[in-house]
């Protein structure tokens, strides 16, 4: 897909976009191309947030005998916001030197930087959409056919009413079902109700919806909300908490995207819910019944929220699950807005 070309040019790349399924699969194509061509690389992986760019780049510029060449990506790529750290990477883009090693800048929003975003090749750069709904259903099916089974057209509506839509959790709650029928049988509902709904685990979708559940108070929804967040603390491995915002930023663009659609009275059909990513009654009316609790406002002051949540619980791990914890505070007791400081309640 993305060829390699002038070997004196930058393996530079910047992926965006929230279809995180196939984002990963052209970055493991680019990876295997890079091993093939120059046989074995060290790969480093790094948040933006948590390198310094000037150390970055001169890892890239200071490729050692040890280190022939570097493979490194570079997730949350849309928070390198400092004129300094911009300037040192469009300088090492820019630059005709001759280097093997590559760099990928990587982000779930549809675009960085506009001048990171220049200083790529055309052919080096593409924003991931997240799939049509028609694509979504044909990738379900397809992924049941390849492994031997068949699913029935409900099934496949409520699977995706269930899990996020990216091919990446797609992926991995559809096999799900291998381990449990034997090669042949058809997927209906009744079994989707079995292994994804009644053993399904605590996750981000799960707290999204305990979270906008109107007809609690907000004192109840916030009390199941830290049930929720201690049961998937329990069931997790270090780091989760980056994997959950992650899932609830999703929640939340989802959502600004159905205030979007219904602005100043709007009654979008079935076709432009589906095309706006609402496919089938359950998920609409889960966004109908989180728009009662959060008007737009609410909505992007949430975004804003998780987006600080996110930076302050990769600078620390003493206290992120109480930082977690008062995101939660904020978001069901005070609609997102940031507490002066710790309240009562908590």
């Amino acid at each position: 897909m993305f060829a390699h070309t002038d070997m004196a040019a930058r393996e530079y790349y910047v992926f965006t976009g929230p279809e995180a399924g196939e984002k990963n699969d052209a970055i493991a194509n680019i990876r295997e191309q890079t091993r093939k061509r120059l046989g074995d690389v060290s790969e480093y992986r790094y948040y933006a947030s948590d390198v310094d760019v000037s150390y970055l780049v001169a890892q890239l510029q200071n490729a050692t005998l040890f280190e022939p060449a570097l493979f490194i990506t570079v997730r949350n790529a849309e928070t390198i916001k400092s004129k300094n750290d911009i300037e040192l990477l469009v300088n090492w883009a820019k630059s005709t030197a001759d280097s093997a090693n590559t760099l990928i800048l990587i982000s779930e929003e549809n675009g960085i930087d506009k001048k990171l975003e220049a200083a790529c090749a055309s052919d080096h750069k593409k924003i991931f959409w997240e799939m049509f709904e028609n694509r979504k259903s044909q990738w379900v099916e397809s992924y049941f056919r390849k492994n031997g089974f068949s699913v029935t057209s409900d099934a496949v509506e409520q699977i995706l009413d269930m899990i996020e839509n990216n091919t990446d959790s797609l992926r991995s709650e559809c096999s799900r079902f291998f381990f449990c029928f034997e090669k042949g049988h058809t997927v209906t509902c009744d079994d989707v109700d079995k292994i994804l709904s009644h053993n399904r685990e605590e996750n981000a979708f799960t707290l999204f919806d305990a979270m906008a559940d109107g007809s609690r108070s907000s004192s109840q929804r916030f009390e199941t909300s830290i049930e929720i967040l201690d049961k998937i603390k329990s069931a997790s491995k270090s780091g989760y908490l980056i994997a959950l915002i992650a899932g609830l930023v999703y929640c939340f663009r989802q959502l600004r995207t159905w205030h979007t659609i219904h602005a100043n009275g709007a009654h979008p059909t079935d076709v432009q819910l589906k095309t706006a990513g609402f496919s089938g009654k359950k998920k609409q009316e889960q966004y109908a019944k989180a728009a009662k609790v959060w008007n737009a406002g609410a909505t992007s002051s949430i975004l804003a929220l998780l987006a600080s949540t996110d930076g302050s619980i990769r600078e620390t791990s003493e206290l992120d699950e109480n930082i977690m914890a008062m995101c939660i505070y904020s978001i069901v007791i005070k609609n997102g807005l940031f507490p002066a400081k710790y309240e009562q309640e908590i």
